[in-house]
């Protein structure tokens, strides 16, 4: 298969081939995930609860995953854009034993430290009891997930966002069939296993994605010629792997995480906002799709080109990445801010779900647009080779920003229900200011600024 070269042609091309399939990926991803909650409410609000509990403590597993993969996008992209294909089929490689290390690792985190996590945002009780066996059941899936992941940021390095597109389309209508036929069974041939059923469908469907993209990504050109002895972990390649992917998945970490601050929160006003901030989740997540399947094209284009040399495309990718996510989010705000009752109800008969669920998207509507920017931003310290910044701009804004602004609002102001949501707007708004802040010292150093300017006679047209 022959791989992209993003240093070359239009960028508004690179994007398009990117970003839509990107997002059409993303797409049934979230829906994969919408219709586990939609089968979750089944089982009532208790099991809803269960799987936003169940499902904040093992996404924050994945964090070391999805880190790996932007690291990889990132060093790859870069090798490829300096032309040294054997120096991108060694980092290939190496990146493939170190997620391989790193699943063994949060296996046994999940192990040691999972009951505990789901114990902390979770009252004792029926739905708690619900969380941690969706969570049990999970584990098995970390592999698929960790793996699989990382080995699709090679696929982004060369401008591949298709392969993984076309698996989780694929795992989408396999987990549709498969969670009532392991929920429910099929009556007088094979008995059902209940609510565990959806956890079951999970780790089935997406070990099968983590198989289809390994196979991709060792039919690229990138791994021709490729030795077994590369695959020996190297410790200076895995500390420049590392120096990408820690900061990358510990800014995911405090991501996921600050889920659990918010679940902490909300946990003292029952098990109906503790579902409803999962529902929330599922339905902002599909309006952000478009806009993040432009921020996650922006690492391989802004990485190959800064590898390359030619700054004025990357900070035109990076300008372009900020323009259309804005106005792909701006046009989510009246059906997130009209619209949240009838999307809500979609997925419970609740009244007091179905309330605070609309309450909650109305906040989300007005910040959505503020998201493209954190993100467009992490994407270019990414492929900047700055990943540290996003650490620390994600400890700011998921934990401390949110924990204050959360306290401030509820606790001071006695905010309640709508206290916290409005936390939630508060921290993210202070974190794109810090952002930005970072994006414009980080882009000075690097590229000479982020403000567009013209480049001296002879650097590459954009």
């Amino acid at each position: 298969m022959i791989d992209e070269d993003l240093t070359q042609g239009p960028l508004s091309g690179h994007f398009r081939r990117l970003a839509l399939p990107a997002a059409v990926g993303m797409l049934f991803s979230t829906l994969y995930n919408v219709v586990d909650t939609f089968y979750a409410g089944w089982f009532g609000t208790e099991a809803q609860a269960g799987l936003s509990v169940g499902f904040q403590a093992f996404f924050i597993l994945l964090a070391i995953g999805f880190g790996t993969s932007s690291s990889l996008s990132a060093l790859v992209g870069n090798a490829k854009g300096r032309k040294d294909a054997a120096d991108a089929r060694h980092l290939a490689a190496q990146g493939l034993s170190f997620a391989v290390l790193a699943t063994v690792a949060m296996i046994l985190v999940a192990i040691l430290a999972g009951p505990s996590l789901i114990a902390l945002v979770s009252e004792p009780g029926a739905y708690r009891d619900a969380g941690e066996r969706y969570f049990g059941v999970l584990i098995f899936s970390l592999p698929a997930f960790i793996i699989g992941y990382g080995s699709n940021g090679i696929l982004q390095a060369r401008g591949d966002t298709r392969s993984l597109q076309r698996a989780l389309v694929v795992a989408f209508f396999v987990n549709v069939g498969l969670n009532p036929l392991l929920m429910y069974g099929i009556p007088g041939v094979v008995p059902g296993i209940g609510f565990n059923g959806i956890a079951l469908a999970t780790v089935i469907s997406q070990s099968c994605v983590a198989v289809f993209i390994l196979s991709r990504v060792f039919g690229r050109n990138v791994m021709k010629d490729l030795r077994a002895r590369e695959f020996v972990p190297q410790l200076a390649r895995f500390r420049e792997i590392a120096a990408q992917a820690f900061p990358a998945g510990f800014a995911l970490l405090v991501t996921f995480s600050s889920g659990f601050i918010v679940q902490y929160a909300l946990k003292d006003f029952g098990e109906a906002s503790i579902a409803s901030f999962g529902i929330t989740m599922r339905i902002e997540q599909l309006f952000l799709l478009p806009a993040l399947g432009i921020t996650i094209s922006l690492v391989p284009i802004a990485a190959q080109n800064y590898g390359a040399g030619y700054h004025a495309r990357v900070r035109a990718a990076f300008h372009r990445c900020w323009m259309l996510g804005g106005v792909m989010t701006a046009l989510a705000f009246p059906v997130l801010w009209w619209g949240g009752a009838a999307a809500a109800s979609v997925f419970s008969d609740d009244p007091e779900v179905i309330r605070i669920t609309a309450l909650f998207l109305k906040v989300e509507a007005a910040i959505l647009p503020l998201y493209v920017v954190l993100f467009s931003i992490n994407s270019l310290l990414q492929a900047l080779k700055k990943a540290s910044w996003t650490m620390w701009i994600g400890i700011y804004r998921q934990w401390i920003g949110i924990a204050f602004f959360i306290w401030l609002f509820t606790a001071i102001f006695d905010g309640g229900l709508t206290g916290v949501r409005l936390g939630i707007a508060a921290g993210v708004g202070s974190g794109v200011l810090l952002s930005l802040a970072v994006a414009l010292y980080v882009a000075r150093t690097r590229i000479g600024g982020l403000v567009p300017a013209r480049d001296a006679a002879g650097a590459e047209p954009v």
